[in-house]
């Protein structure tokens, strides 16, 4: 049965790979532009702003995609923005159905006008904070470090600083081609000697090499994206969707249940992906990899979860229970302890879908 994008709504939604910078509302991005002198924006009207974030994200490159970013971090260097930017991004949330976020973010591009790094992740938290009390969405922090900077340790000092307060692990982003992550190893080997969370930006413009380095010399608990997996898999020539071979990386991958963060329409966008049948996505979840659904850059993409569970149901055939065990699945990938990983399945993410469940029935003819 197709169900609809405001039944999708009412879902409750766990995401785990959505960047802070990139899912601004283009009206917020207009009026601290007007507060900071910033006078850079291509436009000041809201709905041609976003327009031009969208086309500008349609280029089919993940450098190219990235261009848009220098208009959001330049608006994101004072702590009102930054604490307003995280309120409104858990009130967009709860608008979404989202109950738990992981929110990330690259400290060191909030410090264009004096801020130290704890400056940038307390308002952060601040905002955050204000919208758990405020919308009911829980929250995890991820900071990022930068392929392309030499400030990886740091950032990983950073988030273990942090920990007690809210951020829940450390991420490596940026363009993949000509930055592989084993150039940060110091930076995981931190993170690894601290027991702490570790996910990686891998797979996504760069081949599976990319994800072995970042299993294998980082030690990530998750891959973000892992598109190009599908090239350790061999397929049938006559039925793409059939696996006919598994490489040892991809075996791998299945038998350790390493979540994979997927982010279909940001895929398409990035040129990872000719398109979203094309996406591996489908495969993967046949296959029973360990997948997750997520938004990248709302922004950006111009995209929800509410709007990647539709691309789900409606292109990969995923029915209600599908989408509950891709919900379940991002839960218990989470980078919360395990209690409260399990508190929220089955205090939240269950009753919500048995709930969904009962309203469908009553629908039916």
């Amino acid at each position: 049965m197709r169900i609809t994008e405001s039944f999708i709504r009412t879902l409750p939604k766990v995401l785990l790979h959505d960047h802070l910078d990139g899912g601004l509302r283009p009206k917020t991005i207009i009026e601290l532009a007007g507060e900071q002198g910033y006078d850079k924006l291509p436009t000041t009207d809201p709905a041609d702003l976003a327009d031009w974030f969208h086309r500008g994200a349609r280029r089919g490159s993940l450098p190219l995609y990235l261009e848009g970013f220098a208009h959001t971090t330049a608006v994101m260097q004072t702590e009102e923005a930054l604490e307003r930017v995280a309120y409104e991004m858990m009130e967009d949330m709860k608008a979404d159905g989202v109950v738990y976020v992981e929110t990330r973010f690259a400290p060191v591009f909030h410090t264009e006008k004096g801020l130290h790094w704890d400056d940038v992740v307390n308002a952060v938290l601040r905002g955050l904070e204000r919208g758990k009390k405020d919308f009911g969405v829980e929250y995890g922090v991820i900071l990022c470090a930068m392929r392309n900077m030499k400030l990886s340790l740091e950032t990983a000092e950073l988030a273990v600083d942090f920990r007690e307060r809210g951020v829940v692990g450390f991420d490596l982003a940026g363009e993949e081609g000509g930055y592989p992550p084993k150039k940060h190893v110091d930076a995981f080997h931190y993170i690894q000697r601290e027991n702490f969370n570790i996910t990686v930006h891998a797979g996504e413009a760069f081949g599976k090499e990319s994800i072995w380095q970042a299993l294998q010399w980082c030690g990530a608990h998750r891959i973000g994206h892992a598109t190009r997996l599908v090239e350790d898999i061999g397929l049938d020539k006559r039925n793409h969707r059939k696996i006919v071979r598994m490489g040892y990386l991809a075996q791998y991958v299945l038998d350790k249940r390493l979540p994979l963060e997927i982010c279909l329409t940001s895929n398409v966008d990035t040129g990872a992906v000719k398109s979203v049948e094309e996406h591996p996505f489908g495969l993967y979840y046949k296959y029973k990899f360990r997948v997750t659904l997520n938004t990248d850059d709302r922004l950006m993409s111009n995209t929800t979860m509410t709007k990647e569970y539709r691309i789900a149901h409606q292109v990969f055939k995923l029915s209600l229970n599908d989408l509950e065990k891709l919900t379940i699945n991002a839960m218990k990938s989470a980078f919360l302890p395990y209690n409260r990983r399990i508190q929220i399945i089955y205090d939240v993410i269950k009753p919500g879908f048995a709930a969904a469940r009962k309203r469908l029935a009553k629908k039916k003819p």
